[in-house]
């Protein structure tokens, strides 16, 4: 072999970024175990980072706007109004608009349904003003696109780890730091340049629930990706895009603590690791070939970055997308709304009666169990009627990388399987786009062990298999029209 490619693609890229850190003292309860209601204060601020990607070459309906938001979930309702937004400013299809979270445990619960309970009055206002951001931010980025060529690299962090594990003492299932698990360590990153090299953004697709801060932390945070990201954007002097990858079995090995420091050592290895595939990568438009070989001590064989030839270039101009429903059957053993508001309710009495006695660590269990059968309810409230969810996936075929955008929580053999089907090729996975809905995706083979991902979805046994072969089929048709 005489030859090293690096996968690039040429396209056209603006940039846009906005801080969109929610007021003091809006409603911040994100853990059931949490015993405070309001944002006490900000660890880091949370960004909106966007960037809209035009083909090379113009085309009609070909630009997608790709929003990534410091927020944990956002309700389907709030997603769209963000997405129409967009479309109308900077007149694209409305599939073309493709908003996702970080998935910061931090954030707090912007949904308008908690409204009522203390500093939820704050949440609507909040919410609005996200709109008109958004909007704003793909108006800059339309105005600021520039030719632009995406490098890709792919390097490991240990950050994840397996979270589906069992308590020795009672063997229960628990949701936390399994170090005899498998965990997928893949980050992917992407370094975008314009025509000069001047670094525009980098791309950072990492699987990591960012759960480093739990119950006990009382500020609005990024969690790790906030460190993550300042670690990269002051080596880079650009903005960093985090996609979160498929981690719905994935956390920190260090995590569910209140001290930020260990969110922010979290994401400086996750910055750290990222950072040094940036190093390694060439110049965009070139390939690393072999020149032949120098007489010194011995015979050395010289390589060197040399330009690519103009099929290559062609190659990376490659833009083909496809928007498609993937129908996910519900599990037969839904809860209803009327059995989960009754238990919801048992536990509202039960807590009322320990404050009465002051027992405070059953207050906390009991605040915590109200807290799962409101969040059930609001997922059994959202859900498409029927017998099956329609899943929205979007998959782009851009120069040599694929990107697959697809809501819920996943589980790493998604991406991991991907990946492996359609290697060299980069598959940059992002969940949580669009919607939260349908929740956890699990495998089947996690059915029926009390897992908690399990315990919550919506979805019957084998759906995540069903998509992973309906993402697969639609990612060769996209390659066949290459």
């Amino acid at each position: 072999m005489t030859l090293v490619s690096t996968p690039q693609t040429r396209c056209r890229v603006g940039v846009a970024r906005r801080d969109i850190t929610p007021p003091a003292g809006i409603y911040h309860r994100m853990w059931g175990a949490a015993m405070h209601d309001r944002a006490e204060g900000v660890h880091k601020p949370l960004l909106a980072t966007l960037v809209l990607f035009d083909p090379a070459e113009p085309s009609v309906d070909a630009t997608h706007v790709v929003v990534s938001l410091d927020h944990c979930i956002l309700d389907g309702r709030e997603i769209d109004a963000m997405r129409r937004a967009i479309a109308r400013a900077v007149n694209i299809d409305l599939s073309a608009a493709l908003i996702t979270v970080s998935h910061t445990h931090g954030s707090g619960w912007m949904s308008r349904e908690r409204s009522g309970l203390p500093g939820g009055e704050l949440i609507g206002p909040y919410l609005d003003s996200l709109v008109n951001t958004v909007a704003d931010m793909a108006l800059e980025a339309r105005a600021a696109t520039t030719p632009a060529t995406i490098v890709y690299g792919q390097g490991r962090c240990n950050l994840a780890a397996h979270r589906d594990s069992i308590d020795p003492q009672t063997g229960h299932s628990v949701c936390g730091f399994n170090p005899s698990g498998h965990a997928d360590d893949t980050i992917l990153v992407g370094r975008i340049t314009d025509s000069n090299l001047k670094m525009l953004a980098t791309v950072v697709n990492y699987a990591c629930h960012p759960t480093t801060l739990a119950w006990d932390n009382r500020l609005i945070s990024p969690d790790w990706v906030g460190a993550m990201r300042g670690l990269v954007e002051t080596a880079t002097d650009a903005p960093c895009l985090f996609l979160q990858g498929a981690s719905g079995d994935l956390g920190p090995r260090r995590g569910f603590v209140g001290d930020t420091r260990v969110a922010d050592r979290n994401g400086r290895q996750v910055g750290h690791a990222a950072l040094a595939v940036l190093e390694s990568l060439p110049a965009a438009g070139t390939e690393f070939r072999y020149v032949g070989p120098v007489i010194s001590g011995t015979w050395i064989g010289t390589w060197a970055d040399v330009p690519v030839a103009s099929g290559a270039l062609e190659q990376y101009a490659v833009w083909r997308w496809k928007t498609f429903l993937v129908d996910m059957p519900y599990r037969h053993d839904l809860p209803t709304v009327a059995d989960t508001t009754e238990l919801r309710d048992r536990y509202v009495n039960q807590e009322m009666e320990a404050r009465q006695a002051g027992d405070m660590a059953r207050v906390r269990d009991c605040r915590a169990s109200a807290e799962q059968m409101n969040r059930q309810l609001t997922r059994l409230n959202v859900l498409v009627p029927g017998r099956s969810y329609p899943l929205s996936v979007s998959v782009g075929r851009v120069g040599d990388a694929y990107w697959v955008f697809v809501p819920g929580e996943l589980y790493q053999v998604f991406q991991e399987t991907l990946r492996e089907r359609f290697a060299p090729h980069p598959v940059v996975v992002v969940t949580m786009t669009g919607d939260w809905q349908p929740g956890y995706i699990p495998p089947a083979s996690t059915f029926g062990y009390g897992i908690y991902q399990e315990v919550i979805a919506a979805t019957a046994p084998g759906c995540l298999e069903i998509l992973i072969e309906a993402v697969c089929r639609e990612m060769k048709s996209l390659m066949a029209q290459v």
